[in-house]
């Protein structure tokens, strides 16, 4: 059914991308257990930063059972509420053929051409120009388009956005990034929570910068309480920073590779769109307006499921979440026959 687009070994490399990200899952829960025993032994009482880790080593070959027990009942949350996470987080709300019948008759003819299952079809209730399709499974695939593109584009220019959003569809790739932002987002969680949290104004200090209600104030000259006299807190700190460390790489990974994703599956979709409409102009003119107006408040987790970022910041490179406009309207001039 697949070999019609080419493109088995791509929905190959998604499944097997796809398992080993959950894996990945599994052990950066791991790391996230070591790292927070190595904070709550870090003010133990013991200074000594050799001592610390080890005692967090002792403690984590007792413990976990408790990150891996904690990544099962995650998955287990993901996969029964992953949908109603991503409509939450989106704006999306389900629409009828009554209410959509042009959209309803789009979609259903290029899925009859094909012999493709009907996703469900939700409208996003923003003058923005944008799309996503998401889900892990037939059945549950869901397809979403803003008010503001069915507004705004022709009706051939529609059909070829639906087309790109099926072919993320047939491709396999709603399951890998459903794995990638929503099973292993919880990383990007703990990642903002450190970013956000940990604020040192005056640079980074074992010592907290305001009073709480438990601080203690010792005389002048007594080096602090407990052992350790000037030297308090060294290797504690050491060891604090060691635990953000493991949290903040473990956010950076997920992140890079979460973006590296989404940049390589666009042109796929792209030519898939073609494949499916035979137009490539009109995806060509559809990506041209949703580039010139694609942004509206979603979260940042959320932005690679779209067909063009949402969010204001637009970075390049390795942080790129979507390639360029012009280099997507180039593949299509160069490789698809359009015109632009």
């Amino acid at each position: 059914m697949f070999q019609a687009y080419g493109l088995q070994t791509h929905i190959q490399a998604n499944r097997f991308r796809s398992v080993a990200l959950m894996a990945g899952f599994v052990v950066l829960m791991h790391a996230l257990l070591f790292s927070v025993l190595l904070f709550v032994n870090a003010f133990s009482g013991s200074d000594d930063f050799g001592e610390i880790v080890a005692l967090a080593i002792d403690q984590f070959a007792t413990s976990w059972p408790v990150a891996a027990a904690a990544a099962a009942l995650w998955f287990v949350i993901a996969y029964t509420f992953h949908q109603t996470l991503i409509r939450n987080a989106t704006g999306a709300k389900g629409v009828s053929r009554q209410e959509a019948p042009a959209l309803y008759n789009a979609l259903e003819n290029l899925c009859i051409s094909r012999g493709i299952p009907m996703p469900s079809l939700q409208i996003i209730e923003t003058p923005a120009l944008n799309a996503y399709a998401a889900g892990l499974k037939e059945g549950h695939y869901v397809i979403a388009v803003t008010r503001g593109l069915l507004d705004t584009l022709s009706p051939d220019e529609v059909e070829a956005v639906l087309g790109h959003e099926l072919t993320h569809i047939r491709n396999r790739d709603t399951q890998l990034m459903v794995v990638a932002i929503i099973f292993a987002g919880i990383f990007g969680f703990f990642g903002d929570m450190m970013i956000r949290r940990w604020d040192f104004p005056y640079g980074i200090s074992p010592r907290h910068q305001r009073p709480g209600p438990y601080d203690v104030s010792y005389p002048a000259g007594s080096g602090g309480g407990g052992r350790g006299g000037k030297d308090r807190g060294g290797g504690a700190l050491l060891a604090i920073l060691v635990a953000v460390a493991i949290i903040l790489i473990s956010w950076g990974i997920s992140t890079l590779i979460r973006f590296a994703l989404s940049r390589s599956r666009e042109y796929l979709a792209d030519a898939g769109s073609v494949e499916l409409t035979k137009n490539p102009d009109a995806m060509i003119s559809a990506l041209r307006k949703i580039s010139a107006n694609a942004v509206f408040d979603v979260p940042s987790r959320m932005e690679a499921f779209f067909i063009e970022n949402p969010l204001k910041s637009r970075l390049s490179g390795l942080l790129a979440t979507h390639p360029d406009i012009d280099d997507r309207i180039a593949a299509l001039q160069r490789y698809a026959g359009g015109r632009g």
